[in-house]
């Protein structure tokens, strides 16, 4: 097959074009502008193709086939011209049909890859910027998860610290509502004898400073009740006093409530326990029976008081405090620091102040307030109507020995109270142990007066102890009037009532100290009577 020319466009969409024969003579066109001759034959129909076309070598009629490239002409257009008469025949036209479709495949393949490699060109770029995007969404997104993680450590601190409050404020709830259920002797300290004035001289002295305290005294003479009188005095007023009676716990539980311990520090430490020391943080920690503690709780306790810090039982973290120390005992600690039951640096530690509380022996003028004290609290307490004790049953308190203090006192007129009928109490020997009478100055009485004395021959003989105790002084900071809590005109009206006057001969008792008395020391010292009692 001869072809004089063969053309190729390639075109987005073409028509079937029919063969078009070009007569002669026209002008020489080069096969160059073939391509502006048919231009319009791609995107116009077939009809508005131009009429003629001349071949260079002129003369002669080119029959020209035009061929769309794929099914739709999708690929463009291939023409195909030959001067040979009869062209194109039908072989010609199958082979030039063939060929334009595989001149449509190559084409298309052609396009394909280049449309693959834009494509992919597109798809890198769009990929760089999606990774680009996707790097800096997983860093925005490492810091977001690096923010919680840190909220998450900030968090779990603080559920920590706030199961630590909240443990510290179970257990100081539980203290406080052990402290309101529980019974004190009395809301203030009652009595007027001159050894319990000095000692409340020497508290006042120690309250206002951190000192440790060491309080020695018999049982159930109020030790407690002195180391709040310390507490409530102190600076230290606003934070808890937690007490603690080291006698009766278990040996080898002391050092966890000392402490505390943390959840599984032992078989039975189910839960985290805040120790009686982290309670009293700021405040004041009282150690009742202190003689009493175990040996290696006496070596940690040392630690504290030196160090102000501890580690509670089973734990590694060291806790900090700003405890003071107020302890008590009923044992000679001196004697079991000798015996080597008690460490002599801890007790030096300890026993910074001494306070020595006097025995109810030792203060039997302050039984008649004491008792009357406790009646009116037993009484009210349990809705009984008594109002005052009968002069024998407080005859039979003064002279009792008292062994168990102020505590069986209290015990002993509760008991009364429970007892007694009608509006004084009375207590009989199968209420009260009878013992000898105790022997006091200026206390020497008969049978005849114990069974026959009234409330006014007990207060007129309370008045003459005082006065005898003060030299005779009634009035000022020291006289019997501020002891007795009675203005000094009212004692002197109620020393009139009850026949109670001054005499001229000194009788049995203890003299005056000149500045206390309103005389001078080389004169006589004031002495009163009452005018029932005998000459």
């Amino acid at each position: 097959m001869h072809l004089d020319f063969v053309y190729l466009r390639q075109a987005t969409r073409v028509s079937s074009l029919p063969a078009l024969r070009v007569a002669d003579p026209c002008k020489s066109i080069p096969v160059d502008e073939i391509d502006r001759l048919f231009e319009g034959g791609f995107d116009g129909a077939a009809e508005e193709w131009p009429g003629i076309v001349c071949s260079e070598v002129g003369g002669e009629e080119i029959a020209i086939l035009g061929l769309p490239l794929g099914p739709q002409g999708d690929a463009g257009l291939l023409l195909a011209g030959s001067r040979r008469p009869g062209f194109p025949s039908r072989a010609e036209r199958l082979l030039l049909g063939v060929a334009a479709n595989q001149v449509a495949v190559a084409l298309k393949a052609a396009w394909l890859l280049r449309e693959q490699e834009r494509l992919a060109d597109v798809l890198d770029r769009e990929v760089a910027e999606r990774t680009e995007e996707l790097a800096a969404a997983n860093q925005s997104l490492q810091r977001e998860v690096e923010k919680q993680q840190l909220l998450a450590a900030e968090n779990r601190q603080a559920f920590d610290e706030i199961a630590d409050l909240k443990a510290r404020l179970e257990s100081e709830n539980v203290y406080l509502q052990d402290e309101i259920r529980s019974e004190h002797n009395f809301e203030e300290i009652l009595g007027n004898s001159p050894e319990l004035l000095k000692l409340l001289t020497r508290v006042e002295l120690t309250a206002s400073t951190d000192a440790n305290v060491l309080i020695n005294g018999e049982t159930g003479s109020g030790k407690e009740l002195i180391a709040r009188a310390i507490h409530s005095r102190s600076s230290r007023k606003d934070s808890p006093l937690v007490k603690i009676n080291c006698g009766a716990i278990p040996a080898g539980l002391v050092e966890s409530e000392l402490f505390g311990h943390v959840k599984g520090a032992f078989t039975s430490a189910s839960e985290r326990r805040v120790g009686r020391f982290e309670l009293a943080n700021n405040g004041t920690l009282f150690l009742d029976e202190v003689g009493e503690l175990p040996l290696e709780t006496q070596v940690k306790l040392l630690r504290v008081l030196q160090e102000q810090e501890f580690e509670p039982v089973g734990s590694n973290r060291t806790v900090k405090v700003n405890v003071r120390i107020i302890a008590a005992t009923n044992r000679d600690l001196e004697t079991a620091v000798q015996a080597g039951a008690f460490r002599s640096d801890l007790y030096y530690r300890l026993n910074v102040v001494p306070l020595r509380v006097p025995s109810l022996n030792e203060r039997r003028s302050d039984i008649p307030e004491l008792a009357l004290a406790f009646l009116r609290q037993s009484a009210k307490r349990m809705g009984r109507p008594i109002e005052s004790i009968s002069q024998k049953t407080m005859n039979l308190l003064i002279d009792y020995a008292w062994p168990g203090n102020i505590r069986e006192l209290q015990n002993v007129i509760e008991r009364g109270v429970v007892l007694s009928q009608g509006s004084i109490l009375h207590l009989g020997p199968d209420l009260l142990p009878i013992e000898g009478p105790a022997e006091y100055p200026g206390e020497a009485r008969t049978a005849e007066g114990q069974s026959s004395e009234s409330l006014d021959e007990v207060q007129r003989r309370h008045i003459l102890r005082v006065l005898e105790q003060t030299g005779g002084v009634v009035s000022g900071p020291n006289g019997a009037g501020a002891i007795l809590d009675l203005h000094p005109n009212t004692l002197r009206s109620l020393m009139q009532r009850l026949g109670v006057r001054r005499t001229s001969r000194a009788r049995g008792g203890l003299p005056a100290s000149p500045s206390r008395g309103t005389g001078t020391a080389s004169g006589p010292t004031p002495r009163f009577r009452s005018a029932a009692a005998p000459r």
